[in-house]
């Protein structure tokens, strides 16, 4: 019995240390959640604990609506997302990495809304139409870019005049970015608050382009 208990405490002290250890690396370098751990944020556990419904409830999605997600991975939110915006609206998924958007292409074979659209690029590139999108959105996203700042730029031009973006932040997430933060940022690159909603352990908060 005490055997185990320790190696219980081991497991979970290395749980703590892999967590800061990828925190802290995270804060140097590009480190997006690998695709070897796609199951791990997709799925009906993924669902509970990263609050889907609630998310998308957040987006205040509607039929007609032109919205981007940056980091869709396996697609937890994008797909649903997509098919909120139906009839006439149209969904864009910018992905870093090519095993994320097969495993996402794969599970779109079995089940696609007809309205979306994949590209592979980093988020700080320049992919988006200018001016097209009435939403976008980055769930436990924005830590993993190095350059944020491009990333924002890049969002507020992709936006239309009015068009709104939306950050959601998971505590326990090693790229957890804190609201004062997230908030700062935005600003910094012409976003205007609207409002934070949420508790400590999961945020979203939403700006708007001036215009």
């Amino acid at each position: 019995m005490q055997t185990l208990l320790w190696i219980v405490l081991g497991l979970v002290a290395l749980l703590v240390v892999v967590t800061f250890a990828w925190r802290w690396a995270s804060r140097r370098w590009a480190l997006p959640c690998p695709s070897i751990l796609s199951g791990a944020v997709d799925g009906t556990l993924a669902d509970k604990f990263a609050g889907t419904r609630e998310t998308l409830e957040r987006l205040e999605l509607r039929p007609g609506l032109t919205i981007v997600e940056i980091g869709p991975g396996p697609g937890r939110l994008l797909i649903p997302a997509a098919r909120l915006v139906l009839p006439g609206g149209k969904a864009i998924g910018v992905e870093l990495q090519p095993p994320m958007l097969d495993k996402l292409r794969r599970k779109l074979a079995a089940d696609d809304p007809g309205n979306l659209e994949l590209i592979c690029a980093d988020a700080t590139q320049p992919v988006l139409p200018a001016g097209a999108a009435d939403l976008v959105y980055l769930c436990t996203v924005l830590g993993e870019i190095p350059d944020r700042r491009q990333a924002l730029e890049n969002c507020f031009a992709a936006l239309r005049p009015g068009g709104r973006l939306v950050i959601v932040e998971i505590m326990g997430d090693p790229h957890y970015q804190t609201r004062g933060k997230v908030r700062a940022l935005c600003e910094s690159v012409g976003f205007v608050f609207e409002r934070l909603t949420g508790n400590w352990r999961r945020s979203t908060s939403s700006f708007r382009k001036p215009g």
